[in-house]
This record gives C-alpha cells, sequence and structure tokens, in this order.
C-alpha cells in the first residue's frame, strides 16, 4: 500500500511538468499580433522595423509585455485575446523583439 501511494504521489508531481511546453511565440504573433505589426497599421512597429523597435527593445522584455498585456493606444490588451496567458504574451513580444534587432 505504501508502495502505491508513493508511486501516485511521485506520478501527480510529474504531471504538470511532463505537459508543459514552451509557448510558440511565432505561433501567437500570428494568432494575436501580426494583423496590426505586418503592415503598421494605427502606428504599430513593424516586425523587423529595427528603427521602429529600437526604443521599444531599450525598454526591455518585462516593460514590453506589461505594455502588450495591458494594452496601449489603439493596440488592445492581448493583442484582443483575453485567452492569451502572461507567459503566451511574453512569448510573442520575446518573438517581436528578436525580429526587431
Amino acid at each position: 500500500m505504501k508502495k502505491l501511494i508513493m508511486l501516485l504521489a511521485a506520478m501527480t508531481l510529474t504531471l504538470p511538468v511532463a505537459g508543459w511546453a514552451a509557448p510558440n511565440g511565432e505561433a501567437i504573433y500570428h494568432k494575436a499580433c501580426s494583423v496590426c505589426h505586418n503592415t503598421g497599421i494605427a502606428g504599430a512597429p513593424q516586425l523587423g522595423n529595427k528603427a521602429a523597435w529600437k526604443e521599444r527593445i531599450a525598454e526591455g522584455t518585462d516593460a514590453m509585455t506589461r505594455t502588450a498585456i495591458k494594452g496601449k493606444g489603439a493596440m488592445p490588451a492581448r493583442g484582443g485575446h483575453a485567452e492569451l496567458s502572461d507567459a503566451e504574451v511574453r512569448a510573442a513580444v520575446e518573438y517581436m523583439m528578436e525580429k526587431g534587432k
């Protein structure tokens, strides 16, 4: 019985780790961000435009992620996708920042 309890406890503790995968920033970008950031609608910095991203990148990933989560100006919170987790938003931000370097 003790072995069974230990086995069940071990399985329970490993389930969240085994099922977790890092968010795919590029996929999230295409889902939630690309409509505006591909074309520059409403002043959105275009993906890959180094000049447009320079100052934003200097703010840092944490600040950019907070802005994307809360929204700013014409950009809705979480790119208009309320279902995105903070980690998913951060992954998209990291993807866009990397393309702006």
